[in-house]
């Protein structure tokens, strides 16, 4: 591939990058009076006023659904294009917000967009694409092994003209926030048959009779306000069978279309996270003296910089390569590169992260610099969307495959 941004790409980049240094970063203090008010009534589960006031400011511009590609509702951008504005949005945390682009509802609008019927698009679709409700994705399981998708064992039950979901779930990502009114939900229709073919997703809304949220789940002591990860009990919760997505048995396929655009997404917000710790490193290390000399000038701290910049580097190169392959040849096919860099991007920025920690010393620990939270969010996402266990198994299994034999041809008689 060509190393270099297309005039196409340099263009969006140039725009995100223009709004984010006019409006979003002025906005970091801002967003953080508004939490902290929050906090100090507490109910920190609130809509933000300053990120309302950019979404408007964003949309005007034209800055909208920028991750919807092969959509008349998007900018039209491919996975490639894409790519580096996502990195520019993770620089600063509610960033992607601002311009309708954060997860889950990212993930939960390619759904819809792909699979749902045209009530369903009326009906939660158009207003997610508005910017004007939030949504959530609830998979994972607290009593079962997750990783593995097939051990899910919420029932969703056909009995006449709507299914009965009950379950247990948890990282229920978004439920927290106040304006989210729609989750989808993965469970098993049958636990009979092909183990693939069990599972079905289904629109449940979030004021339906039996969806209790049991408790909001802290990240290493974060609460993740406004946004927020639930543990969400499902009791006989009755849903219309239109509400089914696609048709029983087919969770799966809908899972695996929206996972290999998320991954892309989730990697270069992290590329991003990894960019502004490094920045935040740096000026830390220019600003202060330690036995005689700035701390930037000791040669420990110009190995660990230098680190920094090369795995980030690395990591957006191939970012970027898997991108351009589920343009060109799909998902599928660039199910390698997609699994690589789900692995080695939190973990290159969890290095520079912790280093920058370091840097800071006593006051990397603190909220002061933003490090903490920081290490705290990517922290999961060695675990969301797959822990690396996973995705190196996957890795590791096309490896092998490329070494294994091919059976030899009869000889002709």
């Amino acid at each position: 591939m060509d190393f270099d941004y297309s005039p196409r790409q340099k263009e969006w980049m140039a725009r995100v990058q223009a709004f984010m240094d006019a409006h979003v970063y002025a906005a970091e203090p801002v967003y953080a009076d508004q939490m902290s008010e929050a906090r100090a009534k507490g109910d920190p589960w609130i809509v933000v006023p300053v990120v309302e006031e950019l979404k408007a400011k964003a949309r005007k511009q034209g800055l909208w659904n920028l991750f919807l590609n092969e959509s008349e509702h998007g900018a039209g951008l491919t996975n490639l294009e894409y790519a580096p504005l996502a990195e520019i949005m993770g620089r600063v945390g509610f960033a992607s917000e601002v311009f309708n682009c954060s997860a889950p509802d990212t993930g939960n609008m390619e759904v819809l967009e792909r699979y749902g019927s045209p009530y369903q698009q009326d009906k939660w679709l158009k207003p997610l694409l508005a910017g004007e409700i939030r949504s959530a994705f609830l998979m994972t399981e607290p009593a079962v092994a997750s990783s593995d998708a097939t051990n899910i064992e919420t029932h969703i039950e056909r009995r006449g003209d709507h299914y009965v979901v009950n379950g247990r779930k948890w990282w229920s990502s978004g439920v927290g926030d106040p304006r989210c009114k729609i989750m989808i939900v993965m469970g098993k229709n049958t636990f009979d048959g092909d183990k693939h073919s069990q599972q079905s997703q289904i629109l449940v809304e979030r004021d339906m009779p039996g969806v209790e949220v049991k408790r909001m789940l802290p990240v290493f002591g974060y609460d993740d306000a406004p946004h927020g990860h639930a543990e969400v009990i499902l009791k006989d919760v009755k849903v219309p069978a239109e509400n089914l997505l696609l048709g029983e048995g087919r969770g799966f396929e809908i899972a695996q279309g929206r996972l290999g655009p998320g991954r892309i997404h989730h990697c270069m917000r992290t590329i991003g996270v990894a960019e502004r710790a490094l920045s935040i490193m740096v000026t830390r290390l220019l600003s202060r003296e330690a036995f005689g000399k700035k701390i930037a000038d000791h040669s420990v701290w110009e190995q660990r910089v230098a680190e920094a910049r090369t795995n980030i580097d690395m990591c957006r190169l191939l970012t970027l390569k898997a991108a351009d392959m589920m343009d060109k040849v799909g998902n599928k096919v660039a199910r390698t590169e997609i699994a690589m860099i789900k692995v080695a991007a939190p973990r290159m920025a969890l290095k520079v992260i912790d280093d920058a920690i370091q840097a800071w010393g006593g006051g990397g620990v603190t909220t002061d610099s933003g490090l903490a939270r920081m290490y705290a969010s990517q922290r999961t996402l060695r675990i969301a969307d797959g822990p690396d266990e996973v995705h190196n198994r996957t890795i590791a299994r096309l490896e092998y495959g490329k070494h294994v034999p091919r059976p030899k041809r009869a000889a002709a008689e």
